[in-house]
């Protein structure tokens, strides 16, 4: 499958997620978040920002508890972090967080 975004056609598998994440950018993003009905926020950008840095340095989606750990540690969102997390995608970690940070789907570890 293929998705056109900005004049860019990228491919994605069947569920929708970008098959090289190297082919991510903030229009994909923002048009993945459309398309899962998400406005992102300063506090989705951040979230995705770090997956996306994550990403660089280790070559693989962070898990959930990177992310967690990332928004007590450096956001100082204390215990209640990870609610803020499934708040922010309500759909889940993996079926929305990193389908928008152009991440492949994971298949399988702790969504937190």
């Amino acid at each position: 499958m293929a998705i056109e975004v900005g004049g860019k056609i990228v491919e994605t598998d069947d569920e929708g997620y970008l098959v090289d994440p190297a082919d991510w950018n903030a229009a994909i993003a923002e048009e993945f978040a459309r398309q899962e009905g998400i406005v992102l926020s300063d506090a989705h950008w951040a979230v995705i920002n770090f997956m996306r840095a994550f990403f660089e340095e280790h070559q693989v989606a962070a898990d959930a508890r990177f992310v967690i750990k990332h928004l007590v540690e450096d956001m100082g969102l204390g215990t209640q972090a990870r609610n803020d997390l499934f708040k922010l995608f309500p759909y889940g970690y993996v079926k929305q967080a990193c389908k928008i940070a152009g991440m492949r789907r994971p298949r399988s570890w702790s969504t937190g």
